[in-house]
C-alpha cells in the first residue's frame, strides 16, 4: 500500500502540483473588473499628472514678491482682479499689486508663482489683505509632479489594487489586459453526501465541502463551477467529471474518496479518465491527496473531511489558482505568535492547528479554537490562522513561539 500511496513532504507535494500550472492567457476587461488581477502589458503615461500647474489650496494666486514682509501688523494689500474656479482656466494675468481668487485644483494663472491660503487673508471689497508672506512655489502643484508623460507607471506583472485602479482611471484607461480568471470545477463525492437544502436523514451529511471550496475559489480570484454530488457509482461519477471538463475547467477539484480506506470508485474513475497519482502528504489535517490530469486538465483530489478539504485547498489549490492568475507571491503571510495552549503530543506529520489571534502590546497570541479534529468545521469558523507545528516537534509547552499562517487578519482596536 505504501508504494501505491507514497508519503510526500508538504513542499515536495506543492512543487509537483505547481509544476503543472502556468499563467492563463490575457483578456481585456473593464478597469473595475481588473481589481485583484495581474496586468499582461506595460502601461505608460500618455500625459502629465497633473496636466497643468495648479493650486493645492483655496486662496489667492499672487506674485510671491508682493507678499514679502507681510505680517499681522503689516499686511500686504492687493487688488483682486478675477475669481478662478476649479475646472476652468484664464488668460487673465497676475501683475504687480494684484491677486486672483482661486479654488483648489484650478490651474495657476499667468504671472502667479504662489498661493496664499484663505486663512491668512481678509477680503475687503475688491482688495485682499495678506497677513503672511509666501515664498515662490508655496501651495502650488507643478505639472507632472505625480506622473510624467512617457514614464512606465505599471509594468507587466503588476497586481491591480484599488490604488492601481485609481491610477488607471486617472490615465484614462477604461479597459486593461489581465490574465484570465481560472475556472475551477468542484465536485463532491459519496453516497452519504446530500444537497444543502435537502431534508437531513440519518447517515447523511450536507455538501459543505463544495461550498467552502467554492468560496475559497472566489476569494482567491477564480470562477467556481459547482457540479453537485457524484454518487459512489462509476457511471454517475464519470458523467459529472466529463460535464466539468466540457465547461472548460482549468482546474478540477474533488472532495472525498482518495484516502487509503475509501471505497475505490473515485480512484477507479479518476484513473480511467486520466493520469492520476495518489499521495499521502506528511501533514495533519489533509494527509490523503490525489493529483494528476484529466484530459490535460489538472485535478486535485482533496480529502472528504471538511477541515482537511479546506486546509489542503489553502496549501495546494490556492497557490495553483494564484499562479494561473499570473501572481508570483504564492505564499500565505505568516506571523510569529505565542501559543497559549500547550501541545501534549503529536505524530511526525506537520500539524496545522486552527487558532484565533489577538495582538497585545505588539505580540500576537494564538489560542486553539477548540477540538482540532478534521471533521470539526467550527474550528475553522473561529480561526484567523493556522499554527504550523513542524514535523520534528512532538510537543510544545504553553508560551512557546510558533509561526502562524494567516487566514484572516484580526481587527486592530
Amino acid at each position: 500500500m505504501s508504494e501505491l500511496y507514497p508519503m510526500l513532504g508538504v513542499e515536495e507535494a506543492l512543487e509537483r502540483v505547481l509544476a503543472a500550472f502556468q499563467p492563463l492567457e490575457p483578456e481585456r476587461v473593464p478597469v473595475l473588473e481588473a481589481l485583484g488581477r495581474v496586468l499582461t502589458e506595460d502601461l505608460l503615461a500618455d500625459m502629465d499628472i497633473p496636466p497643468l500647474t495648479n493650486t493645492a489650496m483655496d486662496g489667492y494666486a499672487v506674485r510671491a514678491a508682493d507678499t514679502d514682509g507681510a505680517g499681522p501688523d503689516r499686511p500686504a494689500r492687493l487688488r483682486v482682479i478675477y475669481d478662478l474656479a476649479a475646472g476652468y482656466t484664464t488668460d487673465v494675468a497676475v501683475r504687480p499689486g494684484t491677486a486672483i481668487r482661486i479654488m483648489t485644483g484650478a490651474p495657476l494663472p499667468p504671472g502667479a508663482d504662489a498661493v496664499v491660503q484663505f486663512e491668512d487673508t481678509a477680503r475687503e471689497g475688491e482688495w485682499v489683505h495678506i497677513f503672511k508672506g509666501v515664498p515662490v512655489g508655496r501651495n502650488v502643484r507643478q505639472a507632472g509632479e505625480d506622473v510624467q508623460r512617457g514614464a512606465l507607471i505599471l509594468p507587466r506583472g503588476s497586481e491591480v489594487r484599488p490604488q492601481e485602479v485609481g491610477m488607471l482611471a486617472a490615465l484614462g484607461h477604461k479597459e486593461v489586459w489581465v490574465h484570465r480568471r481560472p475556472r475551477v470545477a468542484i465536485l463532491a463525492t459519496g453516497d452519504e453526501v446530500i444537497e444543502i437544502d435537502a431534508p437531513w436523514q440519518p447517515g447523511k451529511i450536507r455538501n459543505a465541502n463544495s461550498y467552502s471550496n467554492a468560496a475559497q475559489v472566489l476569494r482567491y480570484g477564480g470562477v467556481p463551477l459547482l457540479l453537485g454530488i457524484a454518487r459512489d457509482d462509476v457511471a454517475d461519477l464519470t458523467a459529472k467529471i466529463r460535464a466539468g471538463l466540457e465547461q472548460g475547467a482549468d482546474l478540477f477539484l474533488t472532495s472525498g474518496g482518495v484516502s487509503v480506506g475509501d471505497f475505490d470508485v473515485v480512484k477507479q474513475v479518476l484513473a480511467a479518465e486520466g493520469e492520476m497519482a495518489f499521495w499521502r502528504v506528511r501533514m495533519k489535517p489533509g494527509k490523503p491527496l490525489a493529483f494528476g490530469h484529466l484530459r490535460g486538465v489538472p485535478l486535485l483530489g482533496l480529502p472528504g473531511n471538511p477541515v482537511s478539504a479546506m486546509v489542503a485547498f489553502e496549501l495546494f489549490a490556492r497557490p495553483a489558482i494564484l499562479k494561473m492568475l499570473g501572481k508570483t507571491r504564492l505564499e500565505k503571510p505568516t506571523v510569529e505568535a505565542v501559543l497559549l495552549d500547550g501541545i501534549r503530543s503529536k505524530d511526525d506529520r506537520r500539524h496545522y492547528l486552527r487558532v484565533s489571534l489577538e495582538e497585545r502590546e505588539g505580540v500576537y497570541q494564538a489560542r486553539l479554537t477548540g477540538d482540532q479534529g478534521s471533521g470539526i468545521l467550527l474550528s475553522m469558523v473561529r480561526a484567523q490562522g493556522l499554527a504550523i507545528i513542524p514535523e520534528e516537534v512532538d510537543h510544545l509547552p504553553a508560551g512557546a513561539r510558533v509561526r502562524v499562517m494567516m487566514l484572516d487578519w484580526p481587527e486592530r482596536g
